[in-house]
């Protein structure tokens, strides 16, 4: 592995352990066994809401804590309980997106609710196909949108691209609020002093685990957070300039399975293992 002993892999899912039809390949699930039985725990550190998390964690068989909400909760998974969880402000969120609505012209809006239920509520404007990665979710009118206490806001402009709006709403942030790019078409208002690695730091906490023992891998900009706090930082393939330019290498694509790709490779180099002359991925 990486220098030193490593005790933790942490992955993000979306663009990262998950393929582009939001599957794991039996290649990715072997290697994360292997993981396991070499006593490395896996921490799933992903911006969905735990209430979104279910059919994944359910398809890996995972166990034990996870970072949720982009570092805004912290997930027993084998209890279903929250461990941590931080409402947004919805007065300030508002407020943010008024300003931004005067500065960019009309926003197409989403919410998620708080949990723990964690429902995504879209606006007609928002959809753009892509329901299958709000679930659960219902549609609503802009004004709906702020009747229930909220954990993030996602804004999407029908002009701007995802790097301008984040910016344009950085600079429209008020105290107590901030903004992620998340993915594409995701652009996140959140409650400031929390990321994936203030989520990630609490989890490897309870494992006794430190920075130096942590093997991280993204794909957005939201994970260069927790790519920079990890001792080994390992960016996707098709991950944003950005984020490869914080990363210590690159791995093959999330379709090429690229996190098990690399993870095979550290396992392999730990234990001495010889290279098998071909592989079928």
């Amino acid at each position: 592995m990486p220098a030193g002993r490593t005790t933790v892999v942490a992955t993000d899912l979306d663009g990262t352990l998950l393929r582009s039809d939001l599957t794991v390949s039996a290649y990715t699930q072997a290697v994360l066994r292997r993981l396991d039985q070499a006593g490395i725990r896996h921490v799933i550190v992903t911006g969905r809401p735990a209430s979104d998390c279910g059919p994944v964690f359910r398809s890996l068989c995972y166990r034990g804590l996870a970072v949720c909400g982009q570092g805004a909760q912290v997930y027993d998974v084998d209890r279903d309980v929250l461990l941590s969880h931080t409402e947004l402000d919805r007065d300030a969120a508002q407020a943010v997106v008024a300003r931004l609505i005067d500065r960019v012209g009309p926003l197409r809006l989403a919410v998620v609710t708080s949990a723990p239920r964690g429902e995504f509520v879209i606006t007609p404007g928002f959809s753009r196909g892509d329901e299958r990665q709000l679930s659960p979710f219902r549609l609503a009118t802009d004004e709906d949108l702020w009747s229930r206490p909220v954990d993030k806001v996602l804004l999407r402009h029908e002009a701007l691209s995802d790097g301008e709006l984040t910016a344009e709403a950085l600079a429209h942030c008020g105290p107590g609020l901030t903004v992620v790019h998340a993915g594409p078409g995701i652009v996140e208002l959140l409650p400031s002093g929390f990321d994936k690695a203030t989520g990630l730091s609490q989890v490897c906490a309870v494992l006794g685990a430190t920075p130096p023992e942590v093997v991280a891998f993204g794909d957005m900009p939201n994970d260069i957070p927790m790519l920079k706090w990890a001792g080994h930082a390992v960016a996707m393939a098709n991950g944003e300039p950005e984020v490869k330019a914080v990363a210590d290498e690159i791995a093959p694509s999330n379709d090429d399975d690229g996190v098990a790709v690399v993870l095979d490779r550290l396992l392999r180099e730990a234990v001495s293992e010889p290279r098998p002359t071909s592989a079928a991925v």
